[in-house]
Formats: structure tokens, sequence, C-alpha cells
């Protein structure tokens, strides 16, 4: 049987865990090799072994997603390598402290910011030339609903994934006329740790589990999928678009 993604190169951040983790596996399921960048090596380790049980391949690339030169440094290195790159998955986020914004800490400010803002602008910025290089190069950035929602107390959370998505929109109509396409993800509530962390009086098993919710991601990668600056989310029927 033909895998949708065979031969193609795919970045996923914060692919130790939750989606992340889930997203690397179903790319690879798909023939997809998988970049898998995450702080923990431990967490990269076992990604690494569930990915060879479904018969891909990985590369692992243990570093911080705030360690910005080090994303210039593996975007030379993909660029040596592979010299393209097909698919770049911007899941890696931090939630902050759940708190009024007039009491935010600056350093959670600057946290939250560092994570699901700037780095992906870094990541857009050196990934780039390599998206240019692919025949279909796309790429998916993880939204949340919070980013138009703006419920009271979620300020750095919201406030980020709403840069977040204006970034990804303006990055999208930029590269209108290429083979590059760039769009947002919203998974919705996910059974996740950052979801229990911001929840804790909710059954996870309420929720759908990051598997199923990251399968429907891998359309939104295919060559195929021609939608550019979109807002995507997923649901239990399917995908569709939300903006």
């Amino acid at each position: 049987m033909t895998r949708r993604l065979e031969g193609r190169v795919a970045l996923v951040t914060g692919a130790s865990r939750g989606l992340g983790r889930s997203a690397a596996i179903a790319l690879a399921k798909e023939g997809a090799h998988i970049i898998a960048m995450a702080r923990t090596e431990g967490g990269l380790t076992e990604l690494d072994d569930e990915i060879k049980a479904v018969g891909g391949s990985a590369t692992l690339v243990p570093v911080d997603i705030k360690d910005f030169p080090a994303i210039d440094r593996l975007g030379a290195a993909i660029f040596e390598r592979w010299k393209k790159l097909d698919i770049l998955i911007g899941n890696a986020g931090v939630l902050g402290k759940l708190t009024p914004v007039s009491h935010v800490d600056q350093k959670v400010w600057d946290e939250v910011m560092a994570v699901n803002v700037t780095a992906n602008y870094r990541l857009i910025r050196s990934m780039d030339p390599l998206l240019r290089q692919s025949d279909a190069g796309r790429a998916v950035f993880v939204t949340s609903g919070l980013a138009h929602k703006c419920w009271a107390y979620w300020g750095p959370y919201s406030i980020s994934k709403a840069a977040l998505e204006a970034m990804v929109k303006t990055y999208a109509a930029e590269i209108g006329t290429t083979h590059v396409r760039a769009n947002c993800f919203s998974p919705g509530a996910t059974r996740t740790d950052m979801r229990a962390k911001a929840m804790p009086g909710e059954d996870p098993m309420s929720l759908p589990h990051p598997d199923e919710v990251a399968s429907q991601m891998i359309a939104m990668c295919e060559p195929t999928f021609n939608d550019n600056g979109g807002v995507w989310k997923y649901d239990s029927k399917g995908l569709f678009k939300q903006f």
C-alpha cells in the first residue's frame, strides 16, 4: 500500500510527548522521515523506538526550542543532508500561568512569548529556504481556540496564539506564489499534560487522545493540500476550516 508521505522529510517540534509525539508517529507511518526536536533526550529516545516500531525512521534533535541559534544550526544541518524540508510542524508550546494580565510575572510572559511566538518566527526564518526547495513545502503551526475566545486569566497563552496566527497568515501571504503552503491547526481540547494542568478537575478520558487528533494533521502535510493561510480545526467527524 502506498504511503501518503513516502520519502518526505518532516521537522516536528515538541516531539517527545503529547500532540507532537503523536504527529511524529502519524507522519512516520505515512512514510516521512522525522526530524524530532524536543528538550528531553529520554522522551526522544522513546519516540525513536515507537517510530521504528511502525516502520519509520527518525533523526533526534535534543534542543530547547528557546535556543534560537540552534534553530539556525539545525536549518544548516538539514540543508547539508537533505537540501530541502518538505514538512514543518511547529507544535512546541507552553501554557504559562493562569492569572490576571496585571499579575503576570515578566519571566512567565517572556517564556510564553519566546516558545509560542519567537521560536516559530525563528523556525520560519531558518526553514523557509528549505521549504522552498521542496516541490510542495507544507508548514503547519499548532494554535488554539483561545486565540479568539480570550478567556479571563489566560492572557499570555491567548495573546501568544493570536500573534502566532497573525504571523502565519502574514507568512502565507508572502509565499502565495511559491510551492509552499502555511496554515494553523487548532486541536481543541485534547488529552495532554498541558490540558490537565489547565483543567485539573476535568476527566481526561472525556477528551480525544492525541493520536486521534494528530491523524487529522496528515492531510495538511500532503502535497495536494493547497489551502494557504487558514486555521483548520480538529473535529471527530473530520478536519474542517475554521477561519
